[in-house]
């Protein structure tokens, strides 16, 4: 069975909490993603999306520049380990209703991100291989009746 290691982005940035909320826009424009981990001490405390900083920084009249990310950002923060099993996270993340989640291993610390494209390449993969067994077993009892 495939474990989020093997799915999962291996690359990911993270921000500190006491960086300005236009520092991490510029790392989500700069890398084109939507969220970031925020971390200290080399520990995960919290996430900090594209609609956080719309909804409330700008939203609420805030400045980007002297407002700190941990002023934003979601303290309580989902996550899965990097040895879990994909089918076992996939049916988290339809419980929790998100589409990528942060990555840490034994220790919590970060060692990556798993989205829900990660897990539908995944998925598909697995499905290919499933459908593939299948019809070679099917083939294979076709031969056995026929001999």
């Amino acid at each position: 069975m495939a474990r989020i290691q093997d799915v999962m982005s291996h690359e990911c940035e993270w921000i500190s909490p006491e960086a300005s909320v236009a520092d991490a826009a510029r790392v989500m424009a700069e890398k084109d993603i939507g969220f970031l981990p925020v971390g200290e001490n080399d520990r995960l405390i919290g996430m900090i999306t594209d609609r956080d900083i719309t909804v409330r920084a700008v939203g609420q009249g805030k400045s980007p520049d002297s407002t700190s990310v941990r002023d934003i950002m979601t303290p309580k923060t989902f996550y899965c380990y990097d040895d879990q099993d994909v089918e076992d996270v996939c049916n988290n993340l339809g419980d929790i209703q998100v589409r990528r989640l942060p990555v840490v291993n034994r220790e919590k610390r970060l060692v990556g991100v798993v989205s829900l494209g990660d897990l539908a390449q995944s998925a598909t993969r697995a499905n290919i291989g499933q459908t593939e067994q299948q019809i070679t077993s099917k083939a294979l009892l076709g031969r056995q009746a026929v001999a």
